[in-house]
């Protein structure tokens, strides 16, 4: 099946030179990025804080500090960090402002925006531009901002082990933006999205990415959560997806309830990041099929602006 022509799908081929370009930046030194020891608050609201979730979990299994996610609204103020390190697309995000103005800590925010308010409340600005979208559904953004964060680790020697590096992640988006989505998956009803460690994020904004395009019916569960209750809902005509290594014995389980298992990002196959491409080629390619503009997601706009 051909990729929809949309913005969105212009917008999510062109993720393998952005994480290239993210890297350069990442090794040009911007200031602001947390330091090794530094205990750190990652914070955003929808994809981004998503993407806290996966450099959260990476950060820390690499070494590099003690490292918390958090959905901006939900920030313990009471909780002492070293810095605060917001990510905001759009730079206008009212719960991330609201944060970065109410908080003493030191703190830099990544944005596709520095010219909007994001500027005047944080200390840092990095500014990934070059990755902004017209798309109100973020899609090369939210992957650029973890592909800059994991090359900071890379050039730190905190890289954990069995991560790939961001030049074989651009190399696996590559094939992830030439595959052709097969139509068994189109017309699946219903997808888990499965991961373990950093790649937890990435199954939860693989989900929310299917909801936004498609008006999809997805879940996202840490994998060996699945058991546990979301197996309930896997019949033939659904699947789980699962991001990096599998447990023991999932695609047994997963294969006596009927249901199909998709788990391309395991030891020898896609990088988890180049993956989620896949997931965002998945969810354009159903909005054609159920007549969607991925364009224009129902009831969503590109920064969520409160009175």
């Amino acid at each position: 099946m051909s990729q929809h022509p949309s913005l969105t799908g212009e917008e999510i081929a062109t993720q393998p030179e952005n994480w290239r370009t993210a890297a350069a930046l990442a090794a040009s030194g911007p200031a602001g990025l947390p330091q090794r020891g530094e205990r750190v608050a990652v914070v955003g609201c929808g994809t981004s804080w998503f993407m806290a979730q996966a450099y959260a979990a990476l950060r820390e299994s690499g070494g590099h500090g003690e490292t918390d996610a958090f959905a901006a609204s939900e920030f313990p103020h009471g909780r002492r960090y070293d810095r605060v390190l917001a990510i905001t697309r759009s730079g206008t995000t009212t719960e991330v402002l609201r944060l970065l103005a109410d908080t003493d800590l030191p703190s830099t925010a990544i944005t596709a925006c520095p010219e909007q308010p994001v500027a005047k409340d944080a200390g840092h600005l990095i500014d990934l531009g070059f990755a902004d979208e017209r798309s109100v559904v973020q899609t090369r953004f939210a992957t650029t901002v973890l592909a800059l964060l994991r090359a900071h680790l890379e050039l730190e020697e905190a890289r954990p082990a069995g991560v790939a590096t961001v030049a074989e992640a651009a190399a696996d988006a590559e094939r992830a933006v030439a595959w052709q989505v097969p139509q068994e998956l189109v017309e699946l009803e219903q997808i888990s999205f499965l991961g373990t460690g950093w790649t937890n994020g990435l199954a939860q904004e693989a989900g929310l990415k299917m909801r936004e395009a498609a008006l999809a019916w997805t879940e996202a569960y840490p994998a060996m959560e699945y058991r546990h209750g979301p197996i309930s809902i896997t019949a033939p005509g659904r699947a789980a997806w699962a991001f990096g290594a599998l447990p023991v014995g999932l695609a047994d389980d997963v294969a006596a309830v009927g249901g199909r298992l998709v788990a391309d990002s395991g030891e020898g196959g896609l990088d988890p990041l180049a993956d989620l491409v896949r997931v965002h080629r998945l969810a354009v390619a159903l909005a054609a099929h159920r007549g969607l503009n991925p364009d224009e997601p129902r009831n969503l706009t590109r920064s969520i602006i409160l009175a």
